[in-house]
């Protein structure tokens, strides 16, 4: 957890951490003697019953005396100088809650250490989205809060809780959380009409003869091709899929674990497909076939599907489908003959697309800037700031400074409708350029040496003509 900041006097950095995590519910203790009853789940669980107790009648007074200022938005956060703490109300009286430690600067005096907390560090938009994504995340596998309730009364709902984000928090990488976090958003996989049509034929085929598959989504290299779920729904999805699921199953096979091919199929039809979800050996006939559950459009119909995961080298496709009856292992090894085969070809095409892309874009040499851009209606996210690799660390290749001067810049544009522009002169060569335009925003990172602000315009705007040439930027 500490990064060592080096040399002068020992100075140490602490990265910001998880202090605390809990969901109450004022209308469940509302006498005295009872404020227990309220708690539905706290996390570090060791505290002492009277603290929990009185932590969440701290936020309750802190969200009740906001009220009085704004009804309809009481408070998001709260700022100290030790912890940051995030409010949010995802069902009505349900309160979810996180405490963030500020970072920490370690310094030595007189041999003793001292602590210095740096207050301005954290930005509220930042990790009040990794708190909304908390609830989204739960809600994908178990459905709502009220859900619970009605299936079995708090008894149910807090073992729902304790049994999803005992898991969940352990994955919350604070240190890393940056404005991504706050977009949440879905890359995707440029291709071209042919090799769509492909695909998008395949997927009415599939659908076609695996009857029971309700909804499809096609990814390859983590990136999103197609997708038949409501946007709201395949963005939590994809962050599942992205950050969790495929990481997991990524390890044994870069170490060679898994030789995925066989050669039993008939006509000797040999492909690479396996399910990430589901059956580890279809030939086992006790094979067990487990889906995770999930729910979608829990705002009106509430569907609850199984959510199967089919991988082919590159490409996965995962298929939830109807939950009122769980996929069998006949149904999966239909599913195998029919989409391995096929997945396996497509995956050459696009692989062959996707080399085709590198090759076109690699002609020019590492440019000046690194860039985020976020597209507010589809979702469409593209960073060439980050490089994640594993599902513990996102790493982002620029200052965690300049991280937080675009962060900054995204809270300024939140607060107006109109198009804008920010420019500001960061470190000692650095420049950062904001735009938003439309739905659309562009967050730009150039490194160079002694220019002013009308070569920096220059070089954006030709970013946006080469990267960005099929999208309106105002100027």
């Amino acid at each position: 957890r500490m990064a060592a900041a080096g040399g002068a006097g020992q100075e140490k950095q602490l990265a910001p951490t998880l202090l605390s995590f809990f969901i109450y519910n004022p209308k469940l203790g509302p006498k005295e003697g009872e404020e227990e009853k309220k708690i539905l789940f706290y996390h570090p669980n060791e505290v002492e019953k009277n603290e929990k107790i009185r932590n969440v009648g701290l936020c309750e007074a802190i969200v009740q005396f906001t009220r009085t200022f704004s009804p309809t938005k009481p408070a998001k956060s709260l700022h100290t100088q030790k912890n940051r703490q995030f409010f949010h109300e995802p069902e009505e009286n349900f309160w979810m809650v996180m405490v963030v430690r500020n970072p920490i600067i370690e310094k030595h005096k007189d041999g003793k250490p001292v602590y210095e907390y740096q207050e301005e560090e954290l930005l509220d938009k930042v990790y009040s989205s990794v708190l909304q994504q908390c609830y989204s995340m739960y809600k994908l596998f178990n459905g709502t809060f009220l859900k619970a309730m009605e299936d079995g009364g708090v008894k149910v709902l807090k073992e729902r809780l304790e049994k999803f984000f005992h898991r969940y928090l352990q994955t919350l990488h604070l240190q890393s959380c940056d404005l991504l976090d706050v977009f949440c958003g879905i890359s995707f996989f440029p291709l071209d009409k042919m090799t769509y049509l492909k695909i998008q034929s395949f997927i009415n085929r599939m659908e076609e003869s695996l009857n029971i598959v309700k909804y499809t989504a096609f990814l390859y290299n983590d990136q999103l091709i197609w997708s038949g779920l409501e946007q709201d729904d395949m963005r939590i999805l994809y962050k599942y899929l992205t950050t969790s699921l495929f990481p997991r199953h990524m390890e044994p096979e870069l170490a060679g674990r898994d030789s995925p091919i066989r050669a039993e199929m008939p006509g000797n039809l040999q492909h690479y497909g396996r399910f990430l979800t589901g059956p580890l050996n279809l030939n086992d006939p006790e094979t067990k076939c487990r889906f995770p559950k999930i729910f979608v459009n829990t705002d009106d119909t509430y569907e609850e599907l199984h959510l199967i995961v089919y991988k082919v080298l590159h490409s996965a496709s995962p298929l939830p489908d109807t939950a009122s009856i769980p996929p069998t292992l006949e149904f999966c090894r239909k599913l195998d003959s029919i989409v391995g085969p096929q997945l396996t070809v497509l995956a050459s095409d696009i692989c062959e697309q996707y080399n085709i892309n590198k090759r076109i874009s690699g002609a020019e040499k590492e440019p000046q800037f690194k860039f985020i851009y976020f597209n507010h209606m589809n979702l469409a996210e593209k960073s060439t700031i980050h490089m994640r690799k594993t599902p513990s660390v996102s790493l982002a290749s620029v200052h965690p400074d300049l991280m937080k001067i675009l962060g900054d810049i995204n809270s300024d544009f939140s607060r107006v409708d109109e198009d804008e522009e920010i420019i500001v002169k960061a470190m000692s060569d650095y420049w950062v350029v904001g735009k938003k335009s439309d739905q659309r925003e562009l967050y730009v990172i150039l490194n160079q040496k002694n220019v002013n602000l009308i070569e920096v315009n220059e070089e954006v705007k030709k970013l946006c003509a080469t990267q960005f040439n099929n999208i309106f930027f105002l100027d």
